[in-house]
């Protein structure tokens, strides 16, 4: 399979480019052709079957563990892997709707919701992230098409101005909370089915959610989270960002750029 196109660069316009920075989210279709994502599905499920541990009953699991399977940094597993989340594509578009001149890895995810599997309530990514600025950005990748029932990316436009709920890790609290308050705002909840080779990026204070998986198929998401190329590690405030700080920046001292080993820096201009 020729993955040439994963270092080809794709073109924003000036209107996508505002409306990220007024929405603090954007869909993008036909990123990736339809030959190329089905390659990558099978990479990618065949690694994260080979990592997965999870064993208990979907029944028995907590409203996080029923959201999905995850599983991290998949790149540092598998060199093909790497070649396809490394891509200057994927970096290029997260660093054109950030406005900054490059963009590190922070981490990448796979997240698996299996048929049947329950919500992911709404959150925050930032809460668990010890950044120092609001120039983080997260691809969201599924490697098929994603009906309303498999339970798309949701998202609540313009949020990231809002401050309730900043507190709030992904919990039943969370989607309590901070789906009332949303309700109380003028911000629209965008949730669409995602297209063969469509992604979309959110910024890391945007609240977003996503519906429970109703058909008995797997809805297969591979993400990686960008953050500028001169991000710096801000003191942690909270047990998530300290577990960050030693997983995804292992090194790295409080006011200082992130460019631990796990921080590669993935595209500059």
């Amino acid at each position: 399979m020729n993955l040439d196109i994963l270092q080809e660069p794709f073109q924003l316009t000036q209107a996508q480019i505002e409306f990220y920075k007024q929405n603090a989210f954007i869909k993008i279709k036909e990123v990736l052709p339809p030959e190329v994502l089905e390659h990558i599905n099978t990479i990618i499920s065949t690694k994260v079957e080979e990592l997965n541990t999870q064993d208990i009953p979907l029944e028995e699991r907590d409203t996080y563990g029923k959201a999905f399977l995850q599983i991290f940094n998949l790149w540092t597993q598998d060199e093909e892997i790497k070649e396809i989340l490394f891509s200057k594509r994927l970096a290029q578009l997260a660093s054109d709707l950030m406005q900054v001149d490059g963009v590190r890895m922070y981490h990448d995810q796979a997240l698996f919701k299996e048929g049947g599997g329950g919500i992911t309530p709404w959150h925050a990514d930032q809460y668990y992230w010890p950044l120092s600025s609001d120039k983080s950005i997260t691809l969201w990748m599924p490697l098929q098409a994603v009906p309303s029932e498999m339970g798309p990316l949701e998202f609540s436009a313009g949020s990231q101005h809002i401050l309730t709920g900043r507190e709030l890790s992904i919990s039943d609290e969370s989607e309590t909370k901070i789906g009332e308050k949303l309700r109380l705002t003028d911000c629209p909840t965008v949730s669409e089915p995602f297209d063969i080779g469509e992604v979309s990026f959110h910024s890391g204070w945007i609240f977003h959610r996503a519906g429970a998986n109703t058909t008995d198929q797997t809805r297969k998401v591979m993400t990686v989270i960008y953050m500028d190329k001169d991000m710096t590690l801000k003191k942690p405030e909270n047990d998530g960002q300290v577990n960050d700080w030693e997983t995804w920046c292992p090194g790295v001292e409080i006011g200082s750029v992130i460019d631990s080993h796990l921080n590669p820096v993935l595209f500059t201009r």
